[in-house]
């Protein structure tokens, strides 16, 4: 027996029609999101678990005995921070090198950290061009340049970010 034929009847083949296209695209859009999501896992990570933990860890006594150096010496530091530029303030008398090493690091992400020389431009104040901008909550740690018997830390505050245009007083 023949069926009738209805105008309504579907003809084409099913890679023509809507419906298995859209079934199909649904887990083919969680495997590229998902493939985008390993990508930026892998490549942005993020840097707060140290690798090489019990090395570091030993290294905390020798930064303990430099703090304790720079205490005993009478050493301190104020930081000014302007756009492309940083000013360390210490007591006169205290600081007689020629250089200091002042490292900057982010709390997250350990490809921006960076450090920059010091130079002395007056009697316990020191100067150099900042290579990337700082905003507040970095981590800064000074120090003497050759030696290294002693040793500052600390962290970039509001107030020791100045603002462009801002005049820095002696």
């Amino acid at each position: 027996m023949n069926r009738p034929r209805y105008a309504d009847d579907d003809t084409q083949p099913w890679y023509r029609q809507f419906w298995p296209w859209f079934l199909i695209a649904l887990p083919a859009a969680v495997v590229v999101v998902s493939m985008h999501l390993i990508y930026t896992a892998y490549n942005h990570a993020d840097d707060l678990v140290v690798d090489e933990y019990y090395k570091v860890g030993l290294a905390i006594n020798q930064q303990l005995g430099r703090q304790e150096r720079a205490r005993a010496l009478g050493i301190s530091a104020n930081l000014m921070l302007t756009p492309g530029q940083v000013t360390v303030h210490t007591p006169e008398g205290a600081v007689s090198d020629a250089t200091l090493e002042l490292v900057l690091s982010h709390p997250i992400e350990s490809d921006r950290d960076f450090s920059v020389s010091l130079q002395r431009v007056g009697p316990g104040v020191y100067n150099a061009a900042l290579p990337a901008p700082v905003a507040e909550r970095w981590h800064w740690i000074l120090r003497d340049g050759a030696e290294g018997t002693w040793r500052l830390d600390g962290i970039v505050e509001a107030s020791d970010l100045l603002q462009q245009g801002a005049q820095d007083t002696l």
